[in-house]
């Protein structure tokens, strides 16, 4: 699920990425900006929407300055300022393409992302591992925070609470981590493969790591290496 969620983000980043179509305006363009913005952002939306997709979208449009006086436009063309994405809060850029004065201005711009997710059914402890009972599935905003949703069970079931957690949230990625398999300090195994090849040797952890994490390690040379711990707690470094 969170892997379509992502390929949804995708496509909505692709199509908004060509020519915007410019929509017609009003004498006062103030007036009508943002009904414009609002069929731009639903047909965006309804574009990008895959069968099968477990997210049910929802667009709402804010308002101008009252006291912001445009000039007037017989086009305005609406388009996602650069470093924005349809998630979350963010706003869409209007621009008079067509006018006596060329102007440029920004609506708020609220997108919600509604799907299956797991919300805590108690408070849980930094450093507890959460079990199935923990969590229930529901459908939230997965647009309400920018951390993604953890969707699938088995993405948290058997993790461990990176921090305090409190009934009635969702859980997202950054509020789990995998277990620790060894401490900092921990003399650990290390093996480093290469073109047809693999050598084992011994090294010093520098910090606490679970399994898919990076963690550095001091091997016996001195020499300072990166790898990535493995489910046995073997550390993985590739040349």
């Amino acid at each position: 699920m969170l892997r379509s969620a992502l390929a949804l983000l995708a496509l909505g980043a692709a199509a908004l990425a060509g020519p915007a179509a410019a929509q017609d305006a009003a004498a006062d363009p103030a007036a009508d900006l943002a009904p414009i913005t609002q069929r731009w952002l639903d047909d965006a939306v309804a574009r990008n929407q895959t069968a099968g997709m477990p997210l049910r979208m929802e667009v709402s449009v804010g308002n101008l300055d009252p006291r912001l006086r445009l000039a007037p436009c017989a086009r305005v063309e609406p388009y996602l300022p650069v470093g924005a994405r349809l998630w979350g809060r963010t706003r869409l850029g209007l621009r008079c393409v067509q006018g006596a004065t060329a102007w440029n201005v920004f609506l708020p711009v609220t997108v919600k992302a509604y799907g299956p997710a797991w919300v805590l059914t108690s408070n849980v402890a930094p450093g507890a591992v959460l079990t199935a009972n923990d969590a229930t599935e529901s459908e939230v905003d997965w647009a309400a925070d920018t951390n993604a949703v953890v969707a699938n069970p088995e993405q948290w079931v058997g993790q461990v609470a990176s921090r305090q957690l409190v009934a009635g949230q969702a859980l997202r990625q950054n509020m789990v981590r995998a277990p620790q398999l060894f401490r900092a300090g921990a003399q650990v195994k290390v093996v480093a493969q290469g073109p047809g090849y693999a050598v084992t040797a011994a090294g010093q952890a520098l910090a606490a790591a679970g399994a898919g994490e990076t963690v550095r390690i001091r091997m016996n040379n001195g020499r300072i290496i990166a790898g990535i711990v493995g489910a046995d707690g073997t550390v993985e470094v590739a040349l």
